[in-house]
């Protein structure tokens, strides 16, 4: 299975003016595929999407048969096997439609219920299959992609509303895990007064997690928490001492904001030293001005940095997963950062332009 390639799927609940806002909201919220039959699809808005039916004239054909899926494969098509879990029996179909090329299998369990699920995962595991799950509320997806820790590879939304497309959408965005690296410390300098932003959550932080924070949207180092607190403080678990206010911070959507844009009410992205993610909600934030230090980093011939307090509370993640104050940092040391092809952001999208940030 394509472990690093999680999907949301739409299948619209809606037809005429409904189902146009629905698509238009999908194709904002960057979902790629949809579970409907392409003679509702205008061409201008089908090219947007990855259309599953069971119509031929669909770029993926569903089939429970798998005698059919034999006859979709000799007529050039790809196909997606759907199947309903009664029994562990069930599961050597989905393993049979692997074998004949399945892009996808989309498994139902009759009543429910997490173990056929697990055990389907597990089989499926090393295959180039992808398992699809359907969820009928949001709350349901963040519990198909933890199953067996390891998850399904996409899961099929049943949505009747924008609002639902859009809490979908940023239920799943907090769930894909991140590609970390280490980068290599190449410069620390002490730069005198500027402000700086410490962002209070709503939640508990644990151990590894922590903010994505740089002066370059594509090279974001992992802030940790202050959830070790120091021989002067107390542990403050719900908190991160972020960065000076022109830093970027990488949000739930995929956006980035400004350090300086961040709010009581907003939604920050938590990240884990395993690049695991999770949502949270900012209680507080506070601007205070405090003595900042210049981190400069390198990998792969790409170099980023990040202004922070010089303070011993304040802690980058070593390559080992354990905090480094920046009081302690050297020249040498190799921290966890996300470094992305993307150079440039455009009211915190993505964009792929030239540009130079120094």
């Amino acid at each position: 299975m394509k472990q690093d390639a999680k999907e949301l799927i739409l299948q619209p609940q809606a037809e005429g003016t409904g189902l146009n806002s629905i698509l238009e909201t999908a194709a904002k919220e960057s979902v790629k595929s949809l579970f409907i039959d392409p003679k509702k699809l205008k061409s201008d808005i089908r090219k947007n999407f990855t259309v599953y039916s069971s119509s031929t004239d669909s770029d993926v054909v569903l089939t429970d048969n798998l005698k059919e899926a034999e006859t979709i494969v000799s007529q050039g098509k790809q196909f997606a096997f759907k199947l309903k879990v009664r029994e562990n029996a069930d599961i050597k179909k989905a393993v049979e439609a692997s074998k004949l090329g399945a892009i996808a299998v989309i498994v139902e369990t009759v009543d429910w219920k997490i173990i056929p699920l697990e055990n389907m995962v597990a089989e499926l595991h090393n295959h180039k299959t992808k398992l699809l799950a359907t969820a009928s509320t949001t709350s349901e997806i963040q519990t198909l992609f933890g199953v067996l820790e390891i998850g399904v590879d996409g899961v099929i939304l049943k949505a009747s509303s924008t609002e639902e497309v859009r809490e979908g959408a940023k239920v799943f965005a907090a769930q894909r895990r991140l590609e970390l690296v280490t980068v290599l410390v190449k410069e620390i300098k002490d730069l005198g007064m500027g402000e700086r932003v410490c962002v209070d959550t709503a939640s508990m932080l644990s151990f590894g997690e922590g903010l994505l924070v740089g002066s370059r949207s594509n090279f974001m180092f992992l802030i940790h928490n202050e959830s070790g607190g120091s021989k002067f403080t107390s542990p403050r678990p719900f908190r991160v001492n972020a960065g000076a206010v022109h830093s970027y911070t990488l949000l739930p959507n995929g956006r980035t904001k400004y350090l300086s844009e961040v709010e009581s009410g907003d939604e920050v992205l938590v990240v884990s030293k395993d690049g695991s993610t999770r949502s949270s909600v900012v209680g507080r934030s506070k601007i205070e001005r405090r003595p900042l230090r210049l981190v400069k980093a390198e990998f792969d011939g790409e170099f980023g940095g990040v202004l922070l307090q010089n303070a011993e509370t304040i802690a980058l993640v070593g390559k080992n997963g354990q905090p480094i104050p920046v009081t302690e940092l050297k020249v040498g040391d190799e921290v966890v950062a996300l470094v992305s092809r993307v150079k440039g952001r455009h009211f915190g999208m993505a964009v792929d332009e030239y540009i130079v940030e120094k």
